[in-house]
This record gives C-alpha cells, structure tokens and sequence, in this order.
C-alpha cells in the first residue's frame, strides 16, 4: 500500500502530525518580535530538555555541523585531545580532530564494546602537565547499538581540571537523561532528526561557561559556527544568521510534546522499547551486539542469523511490509540489521515490526524460532 512507510531506523525517525502542521505555517520575518518570542520559548524548552542553566544554540545544521562547531570554537591547531572511538561516528570525530589538526589520540574498543573507562583514567592521570584539552565522547554509538559511560569518563575529565568533555549526543537526547549540568558536561551537541521528532536540518550545542571562556582563546577559524556571535544573539532571542523558520515551529511544537510527557516518561518510554526489542530479538535466536550493560535507549543492533546476509532480511522487510530497518556499516554491512527505537514510537511500531521481522526471517530460510516467538516476547516486555 502506498505512502505506509514506517522508519524504525535512528533517524529521520518519525514525524508527529502536530509537528507536520506546524511546519506548514507561513513563515514569518526572522527579525520580527513574534520569531524572537518563538526562539524565547524555544531555548527555555531546550534548556529543560538538556537539564541545564547553559545557553543551547540552534544552528541550521546536521548533528554533524553541531559537532564540528563545538571543536572550532573551544579548540586551537596542536591542541592535544582524547577521542573514543568504538564505532563510526567516533572515528568521525577523531578524523575530524586531524583534519583541524588537533593531536588526537584515540582511545579504542570494539564496535559493539562500551568505552574503558579504566583507559580515559590512565590516559588522564597521567597527564600531570595538564596538556589534554579535551575529551571527546559519543554517548549513544549510533552505529553498534552501545551506550557510553560519559558520566563517569565526564567526572575524571573533572578531576583532570582542564580538559573540556564534548559530547555527541545525537541519538541519546531526548531517548535517554544527559543531564548536563549533574555530569559537568561542557559541549552537548544533537541533531533534529532523532529523538526531537523532526525532520533533519537543526542542530543544537549546549555550551558551559567554562566552554564560553575556552573561545577567548582558541584559534581554529570559525565564522558561521561562531558561540560569540550566537551567545550575543541569543541573549536578544534571535539567531546570527537566517535560521529554519518553519523546522523552528516544529521544534516548538515537539518541544511542547515532550514537556506534556515530562522527562522521566520520556526516559522510561525509550527503555521500555529498548528492553522489547532486545527481549523479541532474543526469543528469535538473534544475537546482540551491544552488551545488556550498556544498550542504546535509541537503537538496538542485531545480529543475523548464520550463512544470512542482514540486508536481504532488511530488503524482505522493506519490499513486503513497507518497514525500514538501519544497515550495518562498514565491517558490520551485511552482519547485522539495526531497529531504531527512538522519538515519536509505540509499543504498536515495536510488535508490527516483529511480526514482520519473523516473515522475512522464514522467507529467508531462518527457522531457528518458533512462530510469534519475537512478538510475544517483546509484547511481554511492553505489557510490564
């Protein structure tokens, strides 16, 4: 049937009707009392969402684009930084760190393999000349399926006294807590299109004031990305430059949603989906690739069943039920499948997607699960 796709991959992710509406509204002047009141309501929102007193920036950008500003602004060429990397938007920020020529060490698990911490201690307890400017951290590695330890990599950067902790938290926010603030989070950067319920096209950095006073004197050249120009705007509710008027009533409307939901339902919410679809993935026979000690609230990664490519169960699913499942990357392309349980999802997204996981998986040649089995478990799981 046409126009039924259902996206259950870790972004775009599905758009609410509310936010659809809203977007369809004629823009208005950027310039105008009415969008500074829009943009007013839009970071207090932001700032709720970040649990934090710090200013959050709207750019009109990818995750990316967020990620990039934060490293511009706060850091200078030669800097010497610490990046983990353990999957494919680690490795995007270290070799983003080389190409502004920072001294970037990565610090390395395996996809699918959370962070040492015990290896960010070392690293960081024995810088006794305070040399290590930053930490760069993926919170929720949208590639493998793990959630990160920022917390507690966050709290020795502390410790340390001068590296900065930036943080992409693309896929965590609005699936799971970042309290920026509790943690001493100095960066946050995310992106629209994941747990927000938007289309792509925002980014946001929220920035510490120690972050703030790091720009005084970092010289990688930024214009566009620039936190002064944005702070000194914000502090008039508008932006530097001409934003995405429509994307922005959106976000004031989804803003709006979450707050109705209220931040612990939210968290709740994406664990209970992360915990189905781990149980419906399990009673199939299927392995996981992220560890039970550290799963992404956002996106589950499943392994495929021996002697099957994931991507012919990922094209099943797609060509017979209009449902679309994440790839692997890289090593992972064609060995594992990934769910995307994040942003405006049902426990109804979940089941539907199982039912038509099992009929791919049997048309496959897979018969290593009784029938109903992902479903029932997952409903189990949903059911409480």
């Amino acid at each position: 049937m046409k126009d039924k796709l259902q996206l259950m991959i870790p972004g775009p992710t599905p758009v609410p009707e509310r936010a659809l509406l809203a977007m369809a509204k004629h823009p208005i002047g950027h310039r105008s009392k009415a969008f500074s009141d829009t943009i007013a309501a839009v970071t207090a929102g932001l700032r709720w969402l970040h649990q934090t007193q710090n200013d959050v920036f709207i750019l009109s950008a990818s995750g990316t684009g967020a990620m990039e500003a934060g490293l511009v602004n706060v850091l200078s060429p030669g800097d010497r930084v610490l990046c983990g990397v353990n999957g494919k938007f680690g490795e995007r920020w270290a070799d983003m760190a080389d190409v502004f020529g920072l001294q970037c060490e990565r610090i390395e698990s395996e996809w699918g393999t959370p962070y040492s911490v015990e290896a960010f201690a070392e690293k960081l307890q024995a810088d006794t000349a305070r040399a290590i400017k930053a930490v760069i951290l993926t919170h929720s590695e949208t590639s493998s399926g793990v959630q990160n330890d920022v917390e507690a990599i966050a709290k020795l950067a502390q410790e340390h006294g001068e590296a900065l902790v930036i943080v992409d938290a693309v896929t965590s926010l609005g699936a799971a807590s970042v309290p920026m603030d509790e943690w001493g989070l100095d960066i946050v950067a995310s992106g629209s299109q994941k747990g927000y319920m938007m289309p792509p096209g925002l980014g946001f950095v929220a920035v510490s004031d120690r972050a703030m006073a790091a720009t005084q004197t970092s010289t990688l050249p930024k214009y566009y990305w620039s936190f002064a120009m944005a702070k000194k705007n914000l502090s008039k509710n508008t932006t530097p430059f001409t934003p995405a008027v429509n994307l922005i009533y959106a976000l004031q409307e989804t803003l709006t949603m979450m707050q109705e939901e209220g931040l612990e339902a939210i968290f709740a919410r994406h664990a209970l989906l992360r915990d189905a679809t781990r149980a419906g993935a399990r009673a199939l026979g299927l392995g996981l690739l992220a560890p039970d000690s550290h799963p992404s609230s956002a996106v589950t990664a499943i392994e495929a069943p021996a002697g099957i490519n994931a991507d012919d169960i990922r094209s099943l699913v797609m060509k017979k039920f209009d449902i679309a499942l994440a790839a692997g990357q890289n090593q992972l392309k064609g060995k594992i499948f990934r769910i995307g349980h994040l942003g405006f999802i049902c426990d109804r997204d979940i089941l539907t997607t199982f039912a038509a996981l099992e009929s791919a998986l049997r048309e496959v040649g897979y018969e290593g699960f009784s029938p109903g089995a992902g479903v029932t478990a997952a409903a189990r799981v949903l059911a409480g």
